[in-house]
């Protein structure tokens, strides 16, 4: 929470004010900080930084081609179902990254001979003994993919331990294809952790932020949706990053 920019910018406006009530020359600099706070708040909810940020992650990767021979399976990240809401409310919810779901499906009708596979964990704050692989599975199921076709993987809690948990559950073969289906955003990263634990995959990047075109330039008129992009922007490069200095990737920005 404290490394998104965002809860950052709050903070600084938030201690400004409350510094704005000391005595003296603490109260000048407190309302200089408070207002410093603000205008960062409101340029990164109305400039277009978290747009720009997040473009080249999500043209790092581009679409395969509509001719893609028919792959060995489909793999599809965690991150899409929101643990916490299902628990509560006891029912599947997917948060904004449904793309993910639905593209899969949609995949698995596309080749029909193709495994489905679903990788992510339980998250501990959703006081659920259900993991989210277990919630993928289920929504599958309801939208119609056969159960003998679908495996999943319930133990990972990063993309790290994606890779790592996938491949030792499906033990790919030379001369298998695998689809990696995550966001546009976040491929790069998967794919460079991927590569790096031994699991050559094609990427099938869906769930895109940015337009893509000169239109991304533009100001924001729903800030909040701006300062989305901007946190969403900032956690996936601090990812690349972390995941470098690591030594868990080869390179902080992995290529095509």
């Amino acid at each position: 929470m404290i490394a998104a920019p965002v809860t950052l910018m709050v903070l600084v406006a938030l201690g400004g004010a409350l510094l704005s009530f000391s005595p003296g020359r603490f109260a000048r600099v407190g309302r200089r900080v408070a207002l410093a706070g603000a205008v960062l708040l409101l340029a990164g909810g109305v400039l277009p930084v978290g747009t720009l940020l997040l473009r080249p992650l999500e043209d790092r990767f581009p679409q395969p081609p509509a001719d893609l021979p028919a792959p060995t399976g489909i793999i599809v990240l965690g991150g899409s179902i929101d643990q916490t809401i299902a628990a509560s409310r006891g029912r599947i919810t997917i948060s904004d990254a449904a793309d993910r779901m639905t593209e899969a499906v949609i995949l698995g009708r596309r080749y029909p001979d193709a495994r489905l596979v679903f990788t992510g964990g339980a998250n501990a704050l959703a006081g659920s003994a259900l993991t989210e692989a277990a919630d993928a599975r289920r929504l599958w199921i309801e939208m119609g993919i056969a159960a003998e076709r679908i495996t999943t993987e319930d133990q990972s809690r990063n993309t790290d331990e994606n890779a790592r948990f996938t491949k030792a559950i499906l033990q790919p073969q030379p001369g298998e294809r695998w689809l990696l289906v995550t966001s546009a955003y976040h491929m790069p990263r998967a794919i460079g952790l991927f590569r790096a634990n031994g699991f050559p995959v094609i990427p099938y990047p869906v769930d895109y932020r940015t337009l893509g075109t000169d239109a991304d330039i533009r100001l924001h008129t729903d800030i909040a949706n701006g300062l989305g992009l901007l946190n969403t922007a900032a956690h996936e490069w601090m990812g690349l990053l972390a995941y470098a200095i690591a030594g868990k990737t080869e390179t902080v920005l992995p290529r095509p």
